[in-house]
């Protein structure tokens, strides 16, 4: 008697490239919903140019900025910019995450088997990150914008009356081109940023599944957190320069370059970590919620087929 044909080998199930895009843009806008309020709080801060002495700053620290924002503007205010912070989910997140595995593979080529080097996974998210803010930058400029404008004197009119609106005036008043203000720092924070969070989930993740952590919701949290520290610590200079430019509706500032050099000269090394612990609070917390919704949601895909 012939011995029985050995088991096929089981196979890791995939979300198909659709289903990837789709998912990465429901989880990030689900944390960006989630977050937002800490993000707005990080805004003021970066905004916020150095007081003279003995005067106190208006916004102290992510909660008393917080809590001088929904007292002055109410609590509505703190979920300012939400509108183009939901468009630029859909496009970028949905872009930077959902292309990361498969240009991670490009890069790998076609015979590769085993763990992804580091750099690879590097050069996957910045390369997402790219292309993913070169698509959506101009939500991300009007969102700062609807986060920076902050309460107005009694009688005034607001600059920007909704998101949508706020696209219209910006082409009228500064034309199209304007809607891409900021895009150098843009693109390298978010490029950045997005290498640091993807590729760190991604090392994190699979060091911690090697070391005997089973795939789960405390696997997840751990990696999301990892992956939100090391994005901080290292995008936070570029990310409190495209806040300043991007916020910049006066020319106060001709472009990145005047941003790093005029911030330097009037504040100190210093001011390029602005807001650092509301931008770990807001990066940790959005990384967490954003990973744990995504794996749920291909999860979920993956088990109905689609």
């Amino acid at each position: 008697m012939s011995p029985s044909p050995a088991p096929a080998a089981a196979t890791v199930p995939t979300n198909s490239f659709v289903s990837n895009l789709a998912a990465s843009a429901i989880a990030a806008s689900f944390a960006e919903v989630c977050t937002i309020p800490i993000d707005t709080a990080k805004v003021r801060l970066q905004l916020q140019l150095k007081t003279a002495a003995g005067v106190k700053p208006k916004y102290n620290g992510m909660f008393g900025t917080i809590a001088t924002v929904a007292r002055e503007e109410g609590v509505g205010a703190l979920w300012k910019g939400i509108t183009p912070g939901i468009h630029r989910q859909i496009l970028f997140g949905g872009l930077r995450i959902g292309l990361y595995d498969p240009v991670k593979k490009f890069y790998c080529g076609p015979d590769h088997v085993g763990e992804v080097p580091l750099h690879l996974k590097v050069a996957a998210g910045l390369t997402t990150g790219a292309i993913g803010i070169a698509v959506a930058s101009p939500t991300d400029l009007v969102k700062v914008r609807l986060q920076a404008e902050g309460k107005l004197a009694a009688g005034a009119v607001r600059k920007y009356p909704s998101a949508m609106a706020a696209y219209g005036i910006i082409v009228k008043q500064e034309g199209v081109a304007a809607l891409w203000t900021g895009i150098t720092p843009n693109i390298m924070r978010n490029s950045i940023i997005n290498a640091a969070e993807l590729a760190s989930y991604d090392q994190v993740k699979s060091s911690l599944m090697a070391a005997g952590m089973e795939d789960g919701v405390p696997l997840h949290i751990a990696s999301g957190l990892g992956a939100g520290f090391v994005a901080v610590c290292v995008g936070s200079p570029v990310d409190v320069v495209k806040s300043r430019v991007m916020g910049d509706s006066t020319g106060a500032y001709k472009g990145f370059l005047d941003c790093v050099s005029k911030t330097m000269a009037n504040e100190g090394p210093g001011a390029f970590y602005k807001g650092f612990l509301p931008n770990f609070g807001r990066l940790g917390s959005w990384n967490v919620v954003m990973f744990l919704t995504l794996e749920q949601v291909k999860k979920k895909m993956r088990e109905n087929d689609l």
